[in-house]
């Protein structure tokens, strides 16, 4: 097989820690066996319901059915991919601690085990509802800085260390479990995607510097929600919905994949926006996604796109987190599209002018 011209994963990390001359290498190893995670995740998702054992965790020993925190019936793999991100990155001395969408308390790392200045927090199986119609899933990763007296002290972490802003984020990204396996990360430097070479098992540079366009003519939301929607949203929809003789002047697609990260690679590889906005069919959530595992680090790969991550009313990165499963409204995409729905939630819309001739009360009333 001849040799690509193209970089490894690894060769990348090395080139981005060249600048942080003083760096101990620790956040490189992290995001290593973070990625050699995903490749065993995708492994486990390529063979479904033929099962496989991965990562060095028994698949035929786990079990799904349970309703995890978040009160969703948890898949097989979704209690497998868990494990996996736990078993691949507890044992280097990186952590400080770790927390999933899919376990009530943060996880502690086990006492044989080094402990390091890094919290690691994850979603192991995003999306993993459409497995069985056989749709793209993925998994989503955000990487803190642990508080400084967990790293002088030692102690156990506890819900409050990770209570973070997206701002506070060290580094963010997602792999994408679809036609080809993908790595997208982002160490604050920009955002670059990583494709899985299957032959070599390596993950390799294929797109350097992602850019999200500013403009765009497609957008993503659940249509089934609008009679829950807030005005702001109903009038954003309803003016794409309107085309090239409505008030925005053009045409545009809407797309609805049901899987955050799918939706997220789109976007990023092509532009749009994509909206899970707060609504009203359940006023105990303030919205459907989640802060730390989904929003926090899709917004932060957004914005390091030169897209935008917002809650539609506030940027999302400066969102402080009150409690580790949080749950929020979400819109990112292409900047000029979020700044538009922003701006719709911030301005009341335009008066209509009635034509006196033509209303209830006209010049020709009886």
């Amino acid at each position: 097989m001849p040799l690509s011209n193209r970089s490894t994963l690894t060769q990348y990390l090395i080139e981005e820690r060249r600048r942080f001359p003083n760096a101990s290498g620790a956040l490189n190893a992290l995001i290593l066996d973070v990625a050699l995670a995903c490749k065993a995740i995708a492994r486990a998702v390529a063979f479904g319901e033929l099962g496989d054992a991965m990562g060095g965790v028994d698949a035929a020993a786990v079990q799904g059915g349970a309703v995890n925190v978040q009160g969703e019936e948890q898949k097989k793999l979704d209690v497998l991919s868990n494990e996996v991100f736990l078993r691949r990155n507890e044992w280097s001395g990186c952590l400080a601690g770790m927390a999933s969408e899919e376990m009530e308390q943060p996880w502690q790392i086990p006492a044989q085990h080094l402990r390091g200045k890094y919290l690691l927090v994850f979603d192991p199986l995003d999306g993993s509802s459409n497995i069985d119609v056989n749709v793209s899933v993925g998994s989503i990763f955000s990487i803190l800085r642990a508080p400084q007296d967990v790293i002088d002290s030692g102690r156990d972490v506890v819900e409050a260390d990770f209570l973070q802003p997206g701002a506070a984020q060290i580094a963010a990204g997602y792999a994408l479990y679809g036609p080809t396996t993908m790595f997208m990360l982002s160490v604050g430097n920009g955002v670059a995607g990583f494709t899985l070479n299957p032959n070599l098992g390596e993950f390799m540079l294929t797109h350097a510097n992602v850019r999200v366009p500013e403009d765009t003519h497609e957008f993503a939301i659940n249509a089934s929600n609008a009679r829950f929607w807030e005005p702001p949203v109903k009038r954003y929809v309803d003016e794409c919905l309107a085309g090239a003789t409505g008030p925005r002047g053009k045409d545009f697609n809407m797309r609805w994949i049901a899987s955050m990260v799918a939706e997220a690679h789109r976007i990023l590889m092509r532009g749009g926006v994509f909206l899970y906005p707060r609504d009203t069919k359940d006023l105990r959530k303030p919205g459907r996604l989640r802060l730390l595992y989904e929003a926090n680090p899709i917004g932060f790969l957004m914005e390091q796109a030169g897209g935008r991550a917002s809650t539609g009313q506030l940027p999302m990165l400066g969102v402080a987190p009150s409690s580790l499963h949080q749950r929020i409204g979400l819109v990112f995409g292409s900047k000029h599209e979020v700044e538009r729905i922003e701006r719709y939630h911030r301005d009341p819309p335009p008066r209509e002018l009635h034509n006196p001739l033509f209303s209830e009360r006209s010049l020709f009333r009886d």
